[in-house]
């Protein structure tokens, strides 16, 4: 997995691309949350648009930054969600725990009614 991240409006977007399955990339995406918490980033998306695949460490790796970023008075909301991602939130009941957008710009304008 690849990871990058831009901010616009104050929301930061991180932007995985791949396969998420854990390993180095959940060190990768928990220490760049730990970053952005640091530097009183709160506002966070993921765009999941390039992820072809993800596992249930993958899933893990999303609910552990939704949980770092909420203990943290932020929130972490996914953007541009895949057919077999929404497949397997739909299946896990976590499309109940996520809030979720079809793009980034209804993700970012989330933040700002908030």
């Amino acid at each position: 997995m690849k990871l990058n991240s831009r901010e616009t409006g104050g929301v930061v977007i991180l932007e995985p691309k791949g396969k998420i399955m854990g390993g180095p990339d959940a060190t990768a995406m928990h220490e760049m949350l730990h970053e952005l918490v640091a530097a009183d980033k709160k506002r966070i998306i993921v765009d999941l648009g390039g992820v072809d695949w993800m596992n249930s460490t993958g899933l893990g790796i999303l609910i552990s930054s939704l949980t770092t970023m909420r203990n943290n008075n932020g929130d972490l909301k996914l953007a541009n969600i895949t057919e077999k991602i929404q497949s397997l939130l739909t299946i896990t009941k976590l499309v109940t725990v996520f809030e979720t957008f079809d793009s980034v710009d209804d993700a970012v304008g989330s933040f700002s009614t908030n």
